[in-house]
């Protein structure tokens, strides 16, 4: 990723989460309120309600805790000079072309199977799904290069 395009992304990555801050925050406050009314139904909603904040924090830190083992396990791959040259052609916005990156996929897969273990193997096939536009399937495959990673390092 270009540096500009790294500093864009955090920039938003930060705007989001002070956004969804603000969520909690007027979320929690209501759920309070609630809470406060001394009405049974009143209570109970309060209580319901103050969940989805509680939620909505554990999700987050889960989710940067994420990026960040993934930021790092990216540091460890360029301190190695391992990192694959994303070369894949896009369109004038931006966008990767699906049906070449689908090509990257075999080599990917194979090198898993070949390696199980590897966290570099799961690190690779997160990103090519991630190119190939499957996001879920990206995100269990980095989870699992971070787990395997953090594992060969105890």
């Amino acid at each position: 990723m270009r540096p500009s395009l790294a500093r864009r992304s955090l920039w938003a990555a930060i705007a989001l989460i002070l956004l969804l801050g603000l969520y909690v925050v007027a979320v929690g406050e209501r759920g309070v309120l609630l809470l406060r009314s001394g009405e049974a139904v009143g209570i109970a909603l309060g209580a319901a309600v103050l969940v989805i904040p509680v939620l909505t924090v554990w999700f987050l830190v889960r989710e940067v805790g994420q990026a960040r083992a993934v930021d790092r396990l990216t540091g460890v791959l360029a301190a190695e000079d391992a990192l694959e040259v994303d070369d894949l052609p896009r369109s004038p916005g931006g966008r990767i072309d699906r049906s070449v990156a689908g090509e990257r996929f075999e080599p990917a897969r194979d090198a898993v199977v070949a390696e199980p273990e590897s966290w570099r193997a799961w690190y690779r096939l997160g990103w090519v799904y991630d190119a190939a536009g499957d996001r879920r399937r990206a995100r269990e495959a980095l989870r699992r290069a971070v787990r395997l990673e953090r594992d060969a390092r105890r």
